[in-house]
C-alpha cells in the first residue's frame, strides 16, 4: 500500500536536495529507563497542557494535527506535521510490535506469541523495554502495537502471530506488561486492532476492477462476547494507560470499527475511562463527519498524493465550517492527541530526532534500490543509527523461555550428557534465509529459517543466528560432525544418499508461515513438512522436531516410535539459533508453555475462516457470524470434551513438579457484596474502579521435585455456578498464572488475587458486569486439561 507513497517520496526527496551523507550518530544511551509514574494525577496535569496547546492553534494548524502527512520527508510510516509557530515538533509512528520495521540498525525481537508462550510478565515487560528503547532511538514517539486484536479466534488467522495467545486472560497480562515497559521509557503505545478483526480475508473496503466497491467483513456478535472475549485485553490495555488505540479495518456488527460510536465512545471512553487517542489504520477511514464524530481523533497515513485531499485534512475542514463537526469536537482530537505527547514527557529538548536513513530505508524496502540511487545520484546513502544495545541476550533469553517442549519420550532431551558423535540437520527452516534478511516480496522463500512473520510487523535484520549454524558452533565444541539436507524437496524425495554414516541423531527444521493480508491456508506446516518429518524419522531411530511457526499446527507424525522429542519454538527472534541450541543442550531448561491449543486433526476446530476461497458474495456480502459465542481455542474444546493433541497451557520439562497441600481462598472482606460494580463510582483508566478491586486471594504450594532446577506455571482456572449464568459460558476459564523457577526440593507459595471483573460475566440485559450467585469451582494445575486441587467457594455469601 505504500508503492504510490514512496514513488512520490523518492521525488520529492531528490528535488529537496536531501542529506546524502552520513549524519553524526546521536549519543543516546541503550538500555538505561526512566520509570514514569501515569497515575489519575498525570493524565490530569497533561490533559491541561495539551488544552493550553489546543487553544494557542489556529484552525487550520488543529487540522493538520489530526490529519497524517504521508508525503512527510522523515520516513516514518505515519505523520504528524510540525508546527514551528507553537514549536511543536510533529509526531513520528513506526511499525510494529516485534522491531522498529522497515529500519536499518535494530533488533528483530520474538515475536507476540513467543512471548505469550513465555508466560512470563516480567519477560514482556523486559521486551517492552527494549523495544520502546530502539523505538525511541530512531525518533519515534509513537510505537505501533501491542496486539490485542486478533485476539485468534481463527487458528488460520494470517496476523495471529502479532499478538499473544486466543485467550483473553493471557493476552490482558500480555498487553499490561508490554506498555508498562514501553511507555517507561516515553515511547507511547498504540494498543490495536480495536476490534474484531479476526481475519484477513476481504478486511477492510475494497474496490473491483469495474469500479464497484466490497465492503469489508463485519464481525457479528453480541455484547457478551464483545466484552467477555475482545475487549477484556483492551481493558486491560487501557487500564495500564495505553496512550492510544488503533481502530481496525472490519466493521463489527455492520458498522466500520472506525465509525462505530458505540465502540470509540460508548464503550472506549465512557465505559473504559479511556484518556487517549484514537488513530485508524492505515487506509481504514472511508468517510469525515461520521468518523470524526463517532470518536475517531487521528485519519492514517492521511495526505499520501499532492493533489487528492484525504478523508480528514480539507474534508474536514469544510465538515466544521459547515458545521457537520463542531469546533468543539475538533478541539477534543487535538486536546486527545496532545495528551500522551505531555504525559510522557515528550516534548523535552533531549527527545531524539528521526533517524535520518528511515526515508532511504523505507525506499530501497519498497521499491529497490534503482529507486534509491535515482534520489542520492552517486552519492552513498546514510547508515542507519544502530540501536540494538545489548538485547541480543534479551531476545537469546526469551527465544528459548518461549519455546514449548511438547515431547520428550524417555526424557530424551537435554542433549547435554549424550556423547554425539554425528549430528544430522534436516529441513530448509535450519539455515539462514538464502533470499535475504529482510521479507520484501510478500511471503517467506522455502529456503531460510522462520524467526518472525510478514507485513507491517515484520523487520529488515540486521543480525540472524540460524539453527544450522548455532548448532556447528556446538557441534565444534563437542567434537562432533554435522551432516545436513537442507531441500525439503530431496528430503521428501526420501533420498539420503548424501548422508553417512548413519548420525546419533536427526533434527529436523520446519516452518509455517503466516503474514498480514492474508491466512494462512493449512494447518499442516509449510514445504512437504509431513513428508519431510515420516521421512527423516523413518530413516533415523532419534529424531527431534523443532517447529518455528506463526500459530496452530497439526502434527500428523507426532505419534511416530522414533520422533523422540518435539518443540514449538515458535517466531523467537534474531537469536533463533542460540535459543533452540540452549534449549536443545539444556543450557537453558524448557519452561515455555502453549498459549493455544494443538489439535489432533484439523477438523477439530470447527471455526472457519470466512469465504477464505475470495468468492464473490456482492457488496455487503462479507459477514462473519460468531456463533461460536465465547467458545473458542481450549474453552470450545472443553465445551465439547475433544481431546487435544497438546492442550492450552501444556509444555514438559526437564524436571518433575508436585503441587503441596491444597488450593486455598481467602475473602478481603467479610462485609456483603452487591453482584454488580458501584454505579455511582468515578469512572478511571480500565472503567469502574470497583472492577479492579481484589475480592478473593487464592494459595496453593508448589515443589520442584525433580533433580534439576527448572521453571514452572502454575495455572487458576474458574468455573461459573451453572445455574446462575446465561446458556454459553465456557466450562472454565484462566484467570491466573504464575511462572516460578525452583531449585530441586525448592517450594514456593503461589498467590493468585482475584478481581471483581474475574469474577463476573457481562449481564447484555443491564449492560453491567454481574457476580453470579452460587458456588464457583477453582482448580490449579499445570495446564487446562492437568488440573490437580480445586476449592469450591460462594463469592456473594
Amino acid at each position: 500500500m505504500y508503492l504510490l507513497l514512496y514513488c512520490y517520496l523518492a521525488s520529492a526527496l531528490r528535488g529537496a536536495g536531501a542529506v546524502v551523507t552520513p549524519p553524526e550518530l546521536m549519543q543516546h544511551r541503550i538500555g538505561v529507563h526512566q520509570t514514569r509514574s501515569h497515575g489519575r494525577e498525570n493524565w490530569d496535569e497533561a490533559t491541561t497542557k495539551a488544552k493550553a496547546f489546543t487553544s494557542n492553534l489556529l484552525f487550520e494548524e488543529k487540522i493538520v494535527m489530526v490529519t497524517g502527512n504521508g508525503l512527510n520527508l522523515a520516513g516514518c510510516v505515519g505523520n504528524i506535521d510540525r508546527i514551528p509557530r507553537v514549536g511543536f515538533k510533529g509526531l513520528c509512528y513506526l511499525d510494529g510490535p516485534q522491531a522498529v520495521n522497515r529500519a536499518d540498525g535494530v533488533s528483530v525481537f520474538p515475536s507476540g506469541v513467543s512471548a505469550g508462550a513465555t508466560w512470563d510478565r516480567d519477560l514482556i515487560y523486559q521486551r517492552g523495554v527494549a523495544l520502546a528503547e530502539e523505538f525511541r532511538m530512531k525518533g519515534a514517539h509513537v510505537m505501533l502495537g501491542p496486539v490485542a486484536g486478533p485476539l485468534g479466534r481463527h487458528p488460520l488467522g494470517g496476523r495471529n502471530w502479532e499478538g499473544y495467545s486466543p485467550d483473553p486472560y493471557l493476552t490482558g497480562q500480555a498487553m499490561k506488561a508490554t506498555i508498562n515497559g514501553a511507555q517507561s521509557v516515553g515511547v507511547q503505545t498504540c494498543s490495536k486492532h480495536y476490534i474484531g478483526n479476526e481475519q484477513e480475508t476481504q478486511r477492510s473496503r475494497s474496490t473491483l476492477p469495474d469500479g464497484s466497491i466490497v465492503e469489508g467483513i463485519s464481525s457479528n456478535m453480541d455484547d457478551r462476547v464483545l466484552h467477555e472475549l475482545y475487549l477484556w485485553p483492551f481493558a486491560d490495555a487501557v487500564k495500564a494507560g495505553t496512550t492510544s488505540v488503533m481502530c481496525s479495518y472490519n466493521r463489527l456488527n455492520q458498522t466500520y470499527a472506525c465509525a462505530n460510536d458505540y465502540l470509540l465512545t460508548d464503550i472506549l471512553r465512557r465505559e473504559l475511562g479511556f484518556r487517549g487517542y484514537v488513530v485508524s489504520d492505515w487506509y481504514a477511514t472511508h468517510g469525515t463527519a461520521e468518523y470524526a464524530n463517532a470518536g475517531l481523533d487521528m485519519e492514517m497515513p492521511g495526505v499520501v498524493t499532492p493533489d487528492v485531499s484525504p478523508y480528514f485534512g480539507a474534508n474536514l475542514s469544510a465538515a466544521v465550517l459547515a458545521g457537520r463537526v463542531s469546533e468543539d469536537r475538533l478541539d477534543e482530537m487535538v486536546t486527545a492527541i496532545m495528551t500522551p505527547y505531555y504525559l510522557l514527557q515528550q516534548d523535552s529538548a533531549d527527545y531524539p530526532s528521526v533517524d535520518p536513513s528511515l526515508p532511504y530505508t523505507l525506499i530501497v524496502h519498497e521499491l529497490g534500490w534503482d529507486a534509491a540511487r535515482s534520489v542520492v545520484g552517486n552519492a552513498t546513502p546514510p547508515a542507519g543509527l544502530d540501536v540494538r544495545g545489548s538485547h541480543s541476550s534479551l531476545i537469546r533469553k526469551m527465544g528459548a523461555a518461549g519455546t514449548v517442549l511438547l515431547k520428550n519420550e524417555d526424557s530424551f532431551l537435554p542433549l547435554k550428557d549424550k556423547k554425539l558423535k554425528d549430528i544430522g540437520i534436516f529441513g530448509s527452516d535450519a539455515i539462514a534465509p538464502t533470499d535475504g534478511l529482510a521479507y520484501v516480496n510478500g511471503g517467506a522463500s522455502e529456503f531460510g529459517t522462520l524467526d518472525i512473520g510478514g507485513g507491517s510487523g515484520t523487520a529488515r535484520h540486521s543480525s540472524l543466528v540460524a539453527p544450522l549454524d548455532a548448532i556447528r558452533a556446538r557441534a565444534t565444541e563437542l567434537g562432533a560432525k554435522v551432516q545436513y539436507i537442507t531441500s525439503n524437496r530431496i528430503i521428501s524425495a526420501n533420498n539420503f544418499r548424501t548422508i553417512y554414516p548413519l548420525p546419533d541423531i536427526c533434527i529436523v527444521f520446519i516452518k509455517s508461515w503466516a503474514q498480514e493480508g492474508n491466512d494462512r491456508l493449512s494447518f499442516e506446516a509449510d514445504w512437504n513438512s509431513t513428508a519431510v518429518v515420516d521421512n527423516v524419522a523413518n530413516f533415523c531411530n532419534h529424531t527431534i522436531v523443532v517447529i518455528h511457526s506463526a500459530g496452530v499446527n497439526t502434527m500428523p507424525w507426532a505419534d511416530h516410535p522414533n520422533v523422540k522429542a518435539i518443540l514449538a519454538a515458535h517466531l523467537p527472534g534474531e537469536e533463533t539459533g542460540n535459543s533452540i541450541v540452549d534449549v536443545l543442550w539444556g543450557d537453558v531448561e524448557p519452561s515455555g508453555r502453549l498459549p493455544y491449543t494443538i489439535p489432533r486433526a484439523e477438523a477439530d476446530y470447527d471455526i472457519p475462516v470466512v469465504n477464505l476461497t475470495g468468492q464473490d458474495v456482492g457488496r455487503y456480502g462479507w459477514q462473519a457470524n460468531f456463533t461460536e459465542g465465547l467458545m473458542i481455542d481450549y474453552r470450545y474444546f472443553d465445551s465439547l470434551d475433544i481431546e487435544p493433541l497438546y492442550e492450552f497451557g501444556f509444555g514438559l520439562s526437564y524436571t518433575t513438579f508436585e503441587f503441596e497441600g491444597d488450593l486455598s481462598f481467602n475473602k478481603s472482606s467479610n462485609a456483603a457484596l452487591s453482584e454488580v460494580p458501584d454505579p455511582s463510582a468515578e469512572i478511571d483508566l480500565g472503567g469502574n474502579p470497583d472492577l479492579w478491586r481484589q475480592l478473593l486471594t487464592g494459595r496453593t504450594t508448589v515443589r520442584n521435585t525433580g533433580s534439576r532446577a527448572g521453571a514452572v506455571v502454575v495455572q487458576l482456572y474458574v468455573s461459573y455456578p451453572g445455574d446462575s449464568v446465561p446458556h454459553g459460558t465456557p466450562p472454565r476459564v484462566l484467570r491466573g498464572f504464575e511462572k516460578v523457577f525452583l531449585q530441586p526440593g525448592e517450594t514456593r507459595i503461589i498467590v493468585f488475587p482475584l478481581m471483581r471483573r474475574d469474577l463476573s460475566y457481562w449481564n447484555t440485559a443491564n449492560r453491567t458486569w454481574q457476580i453470579p450467585r452460587g458456588e464457583f469451582t477453582f482448580q490449579v494445575g499445570f495446564s487446562s486439561r492437568d488440573l490437580k486441587y480445586q476449592a469450591r467457594l460462594s463469592v456473594l455469601e
